[in-house]
C-alpha cells in the first residue's frame, strides 16, 4: 500500500497570531482519516489565557469572550492534543499538517509554556517524528508555479472541497486530502516509505527557504526566512 493509502492523522491548529514564540492556541483539531477505515475526529476549543486580537478574530471567528465561557483550560488542552500526536505517531501514522513548521512549533511552545513533556520528546526525538506535509511536497513537485500557496488556493487548483476555511477540523481535512491528491498524481511522490518521505522533506523545505531568502535579498528585502523542518528548535 502506497503512504497515501493508509490511514493519515490530520492536524491543525487556530491561533492568536502568527508569532510561533509567544502566540497561542485557541481551536485544534486531529482527525484520522483514509486506510479504508472510518474517520475519527477530535476538537478543540481553548481558552488561550490572553486576549485573542481582532484581526486573529476575524480570521477564525473566535472571540475571546467566546474562549473564555465555552473554552478548555489551555494546559489541559495542549496535553490532549500532544498525547494525541503522540500516540498516532507510535503506531507509524503520519501527522499530516499544511505549513507543519507553524502547527508543530507552536504546540511545542504551548507545552513548555505549561509545563508539559513537548511532542518532540514524547516520541523520543525529531528521528522518531513522522510528518507529511502537503504544501512543502507541492512546492517540491510543482516549483515553478505562480501565484500564492495558501491551502485555499491549493485547493481551489487541485479540485479539493475546503467549505469552512479557518476552522481547525476543516483545514485538516483538506490538508489530508490535498496529500492524498498529491500522492496519487505524482509517482515518484506516491511511492515514498514514509520514513524516507519525512527525511527528504527536512531536505526540501530547506532547499526551498534557502531559495526564498534568496529572492528576498534579491528585492532587497530584510526578512528572515526558517529553513528548519518540521517545528523550529526550542531556545532555551
Amino acid at each position: 500500500m502506497n503512504w497515501f493509502e493508509g490511514r493519515l492523522a490530520a492536524y491543525d491548529i487556530e491561533t492568536t497570531g502568527t508569532d510561533t514564540e509567544n502566540d497561542r492556541i485557541v481551536t485544534a483539531a486531529v482527525s484520522i482519516v483514509g486506510g479504508g477505515e472510518e474517520s475519527e475526529s477530535r476538537t478543540w476549543l481553548v481558552d488561550p489565557g490572553v486576549e485573542i486580537p481582532e484581526e486573529a478574530t476575524a480570521v477564525h471567528g473566535i472571540t475571546t469572550e467566546k474562549a473564555r465561557a465555552e473554552g478548555q483550560n489551555a494546559a489541559d488542552a495542549v496535553s490532549e492534543i500532544t498525547q494525541a500526536l503522540a500516540m498516532l505517531v507510535a503506531e507509524d501514522i503520519p501527522i499530516v499538517a499544511f505549513n507543519a513548521r507553524f502547527d508543530l512549533t507552536i504546540l511545542d511552545r504551548e507545552a513548555r509554556r505549561h509545563g508539559i513533556e513537548p511532542l518532540i520528546e514524547v516520541v523520543g526525538g525529531p528521528e522518531s517524528l513522522l510528518v507529511v506535509d502537503p504544501y512543502v511536497l507541492e512546492k517540491q513537485i510543482n516549483k515553478f508555479r505562480k501565484g500564492g500557496r495558501t491551502l485555499g488556493i491549493l485547493c481551489e487548483d487541485y479540485g479539493i472541497p475546503l467549505t469552512d476555511a479557518h476552522a481547525a477540523d476543516a483545514d485538516a481535512l483538506a490538508a489530508a486530502r490535498l496529500a492524498w491528491k498529491l500522492g496519487r498524481i505524482n509517482a515518484e511522490l506516491g511511492a515514498y516509505d514514509l520514513p524516507t518521505l519525512h527525511e527528504d522533506q527536512i531536505i526540501w523545505a530547506d532547499e526551498q527557504g534557502r531559495s526564498l531568502q534568496e529572492y528576498f535579498e534579491r528585492q532587497g528585502r530584510t526578512e528572515k526566512v526558517q529553513t528548519v523542518w518540521p517545528l523550529v528548535p526550542f531556545a532555551a
